[in-house]
């Protein structure tokens, strides 16, 4: 058998069974607790249609239990209850926060969030929203009176905040702004100003497009900030450095633990 093969076998098995086998009430979640917290959130709300993640990481216990569990710490002693939080959208309209058993994969108590403010946005929705302006008419409008090309567009998702204004809490809109790249890699440096998109998260759909005028692009010379792309003064680069341990690294990694 391979190396890789060999070190994917280990990785799969270490993680399947971390679940049972947590070295300290602290440690992170394992990839198996991940999956079964995920699979328990979704059975809890079976009957919705979507149920989004935006949140999943360990509830940790009260500190004067982790110090008990030091101090009378034996083999056969036990850990303080392992638990999970989870922050997660249902059905795109209710934020909820969840605590899980992780033992039993079991829901222990399930709390509607009232307050301010939104969860995280998540991989998934920045994708589409980035996606939504190249698809919309009156963007590609704008490209084409700017001279621009769609294939070189690169979209990004931003919040546009909540200053505690009433009656503007309800939607969880986001502002999408685009970049030229097109001769360079430094998508920053090349922004399509002029343009405002807003998109709602939960219709992913824009519900705002304004174009308030051309604003030249600046141009892609003298932009590239990789090393190879570097010319005097700025480059080439320094000779390579070697650094050296004889005895080791001064520090030690123990589980999740470094000292």
């Amino acid at each position: 058998m391979s190396k890789i093969p060999t070190f994917l076998f280990f990785f799969f098995f270490s993680s399947t069974i971390s679940i049972s086998l947590s070295s300290h009430p602290l440690d992170p979640l394992s990839p198996a607790e991940f999956t079964s917290v995920q699979t328990a959130v979704r059975s809890h709300y079976s009957n919705h249609t979507s149920v989004a993640f935006h949140y999943i990481g360990l509830k940790e216990p009260p500190k004067s239990a982790v110090l008990s569990w030091l101090h009378h710490h034996t083999p056969s002693s036990a850990a303080p209850p392992r638990r999970a939080f989870i922050i997660a959208r249902v059905n795109h309209t209710t934020t909820h926060e969840l605590t899980v058993d992780l033992t039993q994969s079991t829901i222990l108590s399930d709390q509607l969030y009232t307050g301010s403010g939104y969860p995280l946005f998540t991989f998934e929705e920045q994708i589409a929203a980035n996606a939504l302006p190249l698809g919309h008419a009156p963007f590609l409008e704008s490209l084409r009176r700017r001279g621009l090309h769609g294939a070189e567009i690169l979209c990004q998702t931003y919040g546009i905040g909540w200053f505690g204004e009433q009656g503007k809490g309800c939607s969880r809109i986001v502002r999408v702004m685009c970049n030229y790249l097109d001769g360079t890699v430094n998508l920053f440096m090349r922004p399509v100003e002029g343009i405002a998109v807003t998109v709602d998260l939960d219709r992913m759909e824009i519900v705002g497009y304004r174009d308030r005028g051309i604003v030249p692009v600046p141009k892609a010379d003298g932009t590239d900030y990789r090393g190879s792309k570097q010319r005097p003064p700025f480059g080439p680069g320094v000779n390579a450095i070697n650094v050296v341990q004889p005895n080791g690294p001064s520090f030690e990694i123990d589980g999740h633990r470094i000292r």
